[in-house]
């Protein structure tokens, strides 16, 4: 019976320690595939943009975590070290300075902040540059209370959006209906950004980048698409008014074809030209570029 009885506990320990190992591994397997995109919401190649931004957090957190470890170290090191022993009495002796560690304090913080402000420089040049002398795309968005009219301007064609909520009768919108921002794969984009009436902001997480939609002022985004077609979704992050919660567009990465056939859609629906300044609140406040 007790030989029976130590059988069945081997037998449990090993299946927990099973068990145990294969959710560990599962877990790891996991926290390597967040800890590829530093637990960002987006994937590496949806725009070149995002995978330097991606690079930057990545290498700003390696960076901040090799310096907590030096200094968890150096802390745990004098406790113990400098721990009192048996039989002591008092305080150790005191020294009131130490030139060698006060510049290595000194120069230390001051290396990894210029280090640190010359990369998110460097990123930051990198991101706002025109990706070309005449982008592939260019995209004139305005935002508006609530909703996003986008003009492409190389086709001379647009997309009115419609708001996400009727005011007047309180009626919810509709998903399926919401503004859609095409562009196509591989291409450098220019997307303009414009207010009709209040400050909106134009964000993508995906795309890891986000701008202000200032009335009188042109503010520019500059990317390039990734090789695969996907659909991204996109929000107003400025609190403008009583639906900004609403104020919800999509941005799809299609084939070229595919946005070829977009483009000549819109043509055939007779939304050619452009919706200017004139559809301001205030249209005799120009937008400048």
């Amino acid at each position: 019976m007790s030989s029976q009885h130590r059988t069945g506990s081997k037998g449990l320990k090993s299946k927990a320690i099973a068990t145990a190992t294969a959710v560990s591994a599962l877990l790891l397997t996991g926290c390597s595939e967040q800890a590829k995109v530093g637990w960002l919401p987006t994937q590496r190649g949806v725009t070149d943009n995002a995978d330097t931004i991606m690079n930057l957090w990545i290498g700003s957190w390696v960076a901040a975590l090799a310096v907590g470890l030096v200094a968890w170290g150096l802390m745990l090191w004098c406790i113990i070290a400098y721990r009192r022993r048996k039989y002591e009495t008092g305080y150790p002796r005191q020294v009131s300075y130490h030139a060698p560690l006060e510049i290595f304090y000194t120069i230390i913080p001051v290396i990894l902040i210029v280090s640190l402000f010359s990369f998110s420089d460097r990123a930051e040049r990198e991101i706002t540059a025109p990706k070309a002398e005449t982008a592939d795309v260019t995209v004139e968005v305005y935002g508006k209370q609530w909703a996003w009219d986008f003009n492409y301007i190389n086709e001379d064609v647009y997309f009115s959006g419609i708001q996400a909520r009727l005011s007047t009768t309180g009626e919810e919108g509709v998903e399926e209906t919401l503004p859609t921002l095409y562009l196509p794969t591989n291409s450098t984009v220019d997307v303009q950004l414009k207010s009709r009436d209040v400050i909106h902001s134009f964000w993508v997480p995906a795309f890891l980048e986000k701008r202000d939609t200032i009335p009188g002022m042109t503010n520019h985004m500059y990317f390039t698409t990734g090789d695969e077609a996907a659909t991204y979704a996109g929000k107003c992050a400025e609190l403008c008014g009583e639906y900004h919660s609403e104020m919800l567009f999509n941005v799809k990465v299609v084939p070229q074809d595919e946005y070829d056939a977009y483009i000549q859609s819109l043509e055939d629906e007779g939304n050619t030209g452009r919706l200017g300044d004139e559809y301001n609140r205030n249209p005799n406040q120009n937008t400048n570029n």
